[in-house]
């Protein structure tokens, strides 16, 4: 299951989709959060596809989401409605006391700025997310505050706030992970918005449009037997110039790309290796053959991609730049690599004594960070489980793939292998740690071959494994299975001159 996030990128007069949902591309089409997409096939929310389309000269943002509409209309016969539905919603609300935001004079652009923390911040401070933003409407703050928070308060927020015009202010808060370990230097986002903004996060009953799919095919029809002719491959990104020096001593690892430059500071080639060839970084064995400076030697990188032929900067998605990397680290490393299946540390799943719920078979299957149906979020009473997932019409395969690619690849590095015996589809409900957590701040190697841990921290962390254990009754065994490994066949220490 590919990760997708639904986002849009126009290169050129190119559409593109890449590893989205149908669910996301019907929000995307209708406006709305994906979350507000109803009913239709059970697959709505685990199949991807991969979306190339030509635009129209003078396409805008609101003229290519009809575009979206009749695509997925005509070619995957897509038949829904409008409607409004009464629950529970998401919302950002008044607070107690009077407003602590100060009225915009509506100049100026209008967003949020993300502030990073200062890099000569000393070691053990407690790390934040923060925005400085200006000449916000409300409505407009709710829609970064959903993708901010997710962690914290998942699915779509609503503004009723009752608040009109614009306004200025800063947002500081701790995320999940980090309020577990700041303490008394942690704030969580509750507090935040209440202390900061004078406002607060809750819910209540409300009327909220969502879409309903009425009719979808799982297969579009065929593509055009001119497709070559008519939507001829784009030329890809490249590195127009580089520059690769070691660091200096003292220097922090730390990393920008701003869509036109790539700047790196005290970046390791284990690293950028790991990136550039999509390998988990905990995963030891994931690489072979690596020498021992592939750790220890820092590099500060700067690379300046090409414009395009209108002299425009390209848009680069995660394929574009995983591909950059690859060429960079081949060609000024000099870098040879092969790939091949060795013995690597892998896990099967066995049932013990099975805890799941029986699935409605006509429901979606997915996995979502959200509490389950009985809306109990253990995450409220103890920051340390920071992982709260439920998981919807899954077979036990589905499961396997799910905790090793969505749920818990800072756990799990390689394929699970399913040997449970347990058929038919399941919801659950799983509550645990992430890695960080259980296994300190570096997020290290996996636990034990028997799927044990150390007892949990004190700050109440519970592994991933434990909590499979203890909550579904099911147990992941860890043993030697041959998977593919990046191994690096030569590799200079020194880059070739700038």
């Amino acid at each position: 299951m590919p990760r997708g996030s639904g986002f849009v990128m126009v290169r050129g007069d190119r559409y593109l989709l890449r590893q989205t949902t149908m669910r996301d591309l019907i929000g995307i089409a209708y406006s709305v959060n994906p979350g507000l997409v109803r009913k239709g096939p059970t697959w709505l929310e685990i199949e991807r596809y991969d979306i190339t389309a030509k635009l129209p000269p003078g396409a805008t943002p609101d003229t290519e989401k009809p575009m979206l509409r009749s695509l997925l209309e005509d070619r995957f016969k897509l038949v829904a409605h409008n409607d409004t539905e009464q629950m529970q919603a998401n919302m950002l609300l008044p607070g107690k006391d009077k407003v602590r935001m100060k009225p915009s004079d509506g100049s100026g652009e209008s967003g949020c700025k993300f502030l990073p923390q200062p890099q000569d911040s000393p070691a053990g401070t407690a790390t934040t997310m923060e925005f400085s933003c200006h000449n916000m409407s409300m409505a407009a703050f709710v829609q970064n505050l959903h993708y901010w928070i997710y962690d914290y308060f998942p699915g779509p927020i609503s503004d009723s706030t009752g608040l009109k015009g614009t306004w200025d202010f800063d947002l500081k808060w701790s995320n999940r992970v980090q309020l577990a370990t700041a303490g008394a230097e942690g704030i969580s986002i509750y507090d935040a918005i209440d202390k900061q903004l004078g406002l607060k996060l809750g819910k209540q009953m409300s009327p909220i449009p969502v879409v309903i799919v009425d009719g979808l095919n799982e297969t579009p029809t065929p593509n055009s037997p001119d497709l070559a002719k008519i939507l001829p491959p784009l030329p890809p990104p490249e590195f127009e110039v580089s520059t690769i020096k070691p660091s200096k001593p003292d220097e922090r690892m730390n990393g920008r790309f701003n869509g036109m430059e790539l700047n790196l500071q005290a970046t390791t080639l284990k690293f950028l290796i790991g990136f550039g060839w999509n390998l988990n970084p905990n995963d030891d064995e994931a690489l072979a053959g690596a020498p021992k400076w592939l750790d220890s030697d820092h590099f500060d990188i700067d690379a300046k991609l090409a414009t395009d032929a209108d002299g425009k900067p390209p848009i680069v998605d995660d394929e574009d730049f995983q591909r950059l990397l690859r060429g960079l680290l081949t060609d000024r490393f000099q870098m040879q690599t092969h790939t091949e299946d060795r013995p690597v540390d892998a896990y099967t799943m066995i049932a013990v004594n099975p805890k799941l719920t029986k699935a409605d078979p006509t429901s979606h299957t997915r996995c979502g960070q959200t509490p389950g149906p009985d809306g109990k979020d253990p995450r409220i009473a103890n920051p340390a489980l920071d992982k709260l997932w439920y998981c919807q019409n899954v077979t036990m395969a589905q499961t396997a793939q799910m905790f090793q690619e969505l749920l818990a690849p800072d756990y799990i590095y390689n394929p699970i292998q399913d040997a449970t015996g347990i058929t038919g589809s399941w919801d659950f409900v799983l509550s645990f740690s992430s890695a960080r957590l259980t296994m300190g701040a570096g997020m290290g190697a996996p636990p034990p071959a028997d799927g044990a841990t150390a007892p949990p921290e004190p700050i109440g962390a519970v592994s991933f494994f434990d909590a499979v254990n203890k909550q579904l009754g099911l147990k992941l065994v860890k043993q030697k299975r041959p998977l593919p490994v990046l191994v690096i066949d030569h590799i200079e220490e020194k880059p070739t001159e700038n």
